[in-house]
């Protein structure tokens, strides 16, 4: 369909699946109703809000104690409420166990309409995308509990390597044959594992936190501004977090590019070999290792050595940087990461993000305030 255009066509369609529903116009008598059990099987609150507020304009009565918002329905002259409460979305009527099949069937009918709209709710979402009225999930805790939780599994196997280096183990083939094995091999091969997912998981971790520092620094301030960095490369994603003119961050940045060059791309890009062999040559000398050390360009291909990662030092390089960032204290934007709370994008653009980044001290002063607020908001607390 083609919006707004087309918006009054669909309000048609979906008040034909919705009849008899319709709006309220009293909410007084419906003070002291119940939850009924067809209302928990409610589509998101959301949804519902947008269908009936946002599309159809039914009142929104507004907010009270514990209560996010609140639409008085009528069904074949009897009143309900949809409203999100504390406790979640719900449909509430006067006598519950008397009502309680209409219910269903005002469920039903729901549902059946916020599939038809369907297309309206994705054209809100693409206009929203275009302002700043959006706020941007944090994960960034969530994703560095992965990372550290493979890091550690990594040294617990180079303990266990170091401690079993001289254990020799005799297997037993036949009543005449048997070999001896290190006890390291497996070993050696699983931490070579671990130590490309503790990569990985880092990688992951910084793509997320380097968008939510460009944020709060006030380098992206709509929705299409965070999408389209997310898009991007790890590369550009750092340069919008940290100054690569500053020599520590130049550093650290140098040595992660070739880390995410060698380690990562490979295992991101189909595992050829551990040094990016994909191709034997055939030749006079025999089979010859054809390297793949490049992802695009004219060299593509080499028959020349020099991209071998050494687990030890990259995993070395990558928790140098996270004590230069991460666990500093010295960025401001990394105290309010720490938070979990979400970005919020209208505060990159009217510069409450800026004065907050003034220091760690006005940052650690913000995130006890904003905490406060999304805590009141969760409880309802209006």
């Amino acid at each position: 369909m083609n919006f707004p255009e087309d918006i009054e066509t669909l309000k048609q369609k979906v008040e034909r699946i919705l009849a008899p529903i319709a709006s309220a116009v009293e909410k007084d008598s419906l003070f002291g109703v119940s939850r009924t059990d067809a209302g928990r099987s409610l589509p998101p609150y959301y949804l519902v809000y947008f269908l009936f507020v946002d599309l159809l304009g039914y009142k929104n009565s507004g907010q009270f104690e514990k209560v996010s918002w609140s639409v008085p329905i009528d069904y074949n002259g009897n009143a309900y409420l949809l409203e999100h409460r504390k406790l979640g979305m719900g449909l509430f009527a006067s006598d519950k166990e008397n009502q309680e099949s209409d219910c269903q069937e005002i469920v039903k009918r729901i549902t059946k309409a916020i599939k038809a709209a369907h297309p309206y709710f994705e054209w809100v979402a693409n206009e929203a995308a275009k302002r700043s009225d959006l706020n941007v999930l944090n994960y960034s805790l969530e994703l560095h509990d992965r990372y550290v939780y493979f890091v550690d599994e990594y040294k617990k196997k180079i303990l266990e390597i170091n401690s079993r280096k001289n254990e020799r183990i005799r297997k037993q083939h036949s009543i005449s044959s048997w070999s001896v094995e290190t006890s390291d091999y497996g070993l050696k091969k699983e931490s070579e594992w671990l130590a490309i997912s503790a990569i990985d998981a880092f990688f992951s971790f910084t793509e997320h936190v380097f968008i939510h520092a460009a944020i709060l620094k006030g380098s992206l301030s709509t929705g299409e501004d965070v999408a389209n960095l997310a898009d991007s490369d790890w590369a550009s994603k750092f340069k919008s977090c940290l100054d690569v003119q500053d020599q520590k961050s130049k550093a650290h940045y140098d040595q992660l590019v070739s880390i995410k060059r060698h380690i990562r791309n490979y295992a991101a890009h189909g595992a050829f070999g551990k040094n990016g062999e994909a191709f034997q040559i055939h030749s006079g000398a025999g089979a010859v290792p054809l390297l793949m050390p490049h992802q695009k360009g004219s060299s593509r291909f080499s028959m020349q050595n020099g991209i071998e990662f050494n687990e030890e030092e990259a995993i070395k390089a990558i928790e140098d940087f996270m004590t230069f960032y991460w666990r500093s204290n010295l960025f401001p934007e990394v105290i309010y990461m720490q938070s979990s709370l979400p970005t919020i994008l209208p505060y990159a653009s009217d510069s409450t993000y800026s004065r907050a980044m003034s220091s760690i001290e006005d940052m650690e002063g913000f995130v006890e305030y904003l905490i406060r607020v999304h805590e009141d908001a969760a409880n309802m607390d209006w």
